[in-house]
């Protein structure tokens, strides 16, 4: 079977030491390139399933922490701790639809494209054999060639992704299908029309423990779940498939900023819920930095969940404003996970989160209670989930100390 394309992102050469590589490396990289972008396929996807076991993983959980997160943001912090650096994972290659449709890595290829043909006179010319350098010459035509194929294309299409995720040996999986959107290339906050890493591997570990993650509701009161830049829904479609024989009817939550997002978002929910009951997921927006808390945001929450949501370093503060004010006292608990990306405009944002969320044994003999970090758990990264400048996941559990 034909190996999976990697990253742009990941395979492409430095063009700054261009030189240095060989026909065959620079020829494997615009061939891998061409895998993604000129001949895609369009086999049948199956779901993507997780493993199933009893027990999750074992990892080392912390009371103090470093975090990070994602969700919008035209700028991003550049940052050198060491705390952000990568967990080592083997890559055995991508989804191409994903990698299709990823706008990010589609605009570096291009990018990269047009630098490699602005300077390969440096690279042709490297070497003294003609037919070597008549062949890399062929290679920066073919490179161009490509260039125009990218200029020439149609909008990119959306993608139906199917999730399997196992919740006990016993126990029927929980199915979900979500439709991710290609970004919009020129407005930023649009990230949440694509379903991240980090939402994928915690519905692995909510299906795997519901009850680790406070998803038990109570026999006799309503439990309320809000989800913060749900982007297309995959967590708040989860929580509420777990609690569907609930005896109590749980109230779920999915807010998000962006009107296309949120378009996305509700699509979503009305493909995972029967038409002919009440929606199982409501949907709402929430700009964090000027939150308007009435209707459903008025109440109060006792689960808060949110991946991959802090790409600006006023995000987390925006985040912890909000959570202040939505989250129940003294029992509420809010779960975030954020990826740690080592490379990139948004490395070095795993710092921020720490920044504004103390660490529980920081506050203990306040007069007042305050939201901190309890526990955080480092999360490998998966193969085959998740972009390719993730290089593992943090889990933070935070709550009132």
């Amino acid at each position: 079977m034909a190996s999976r394309p990697s990253p742009p992102t990941s395979s492409l050469p430095p063009l700054a030491r261009l030189p240095s590589y060989t026909f065959a490396q620079v020829s494997q990289a615009i061939d891998n390139l061409r895998a993604i972008y000129c001949n895609p396929p369009t086999l049948p996807k199956p779901p993507i399933a997780f493993p199933r076991r009893r027990t999750l993983p074992k990892h080392l959980v912390h009371d103090i922490s470093v975090p990070d997160s994602g969700y919008a943001s035209a700028e991003g912090e550049d940052g050198d701790e060491e705390d952000c650096a990568p967990q080592e994972v083997e890559d055995l290659g991508h989804d191409p639809d994903v990698l299709l449709s990823d706008s990010f890595e589609r605009e570096f290829a291009i990018r990269w494209l047009t630098g490699f043909t602005a300077r390969s006179d440096a690279w042709v010319y490297a070497v003294d054999e003609e037919a070597e350098t008549d062949a890399r010459a062929a290679l920066v035509d073919t490179a161009a060639s490509m260039l125009g194929t990218f200029a020439g294309k149609e909008e990119e299409e959306d993608i139906t992704r199917v999730f399997s995720f196992p919740t006990g040996p016993t126990s029927t999986a929980i199915h979900v299908e979500l439709n991710d959107a290609p970004l919009l290339s020129d407005d930023h906050t649009s990230v949440g029309l694509q379903s991240w890493g980090s939402s994928i591997l915690l519905a692995e570990r909510m299906c795997l423990d519901p009850a680790a993650f406070d998803l038990s509701s109570p026999p006799d009161s309503t439990l309320c779940i809000l989800e913060l830049g749900a982007g297309t829904g995959l967590l708040s479609i989860v929580a509420a498939k777990l609690l569907a024989s609930a005896p109590v009817r749980p109230i779920v939550l999915a807010t998000d900023y962006h009107s296309s997002v949120l378009a996305n978002l509700r699509a979503n929910v009305e493909t995972n819920f029967s038409a002919s009951t009440a929606p199982a997921v409501d949907v709402l927006p929430l700009d964090w930095q000027s939150p308007v808390y009435e209707g459903p945001l008025f109440n109060q929450f006792d689960v808060v969940l949110a991946a991959d949501v802090v790409y600006h370093p006023e995000h987390a503060r925006w985040i912890k404003a909000c959570v202040e004010r939505l989250l129940v006292a003294e029992r509420g608990v809010f779960w975030l996970i954020i990826p740690i990306r080592p490379t990139g405009r948004h490395e070095g944002m795993c710092n921020t989160v720490e920044a504004v969320f103390p660490r529980a044994a920081s506050v203990m003999g306040h007069e007042r209670p305050e939201l901190a970090i309890l526990t955080m758990e480092g999360l490998k990264k998966h193969n085959g989930v998740g972009r390719a400048d993730e290089g593992s996941y943090r889990l933070y559990k935070i709550g009132w100390a």
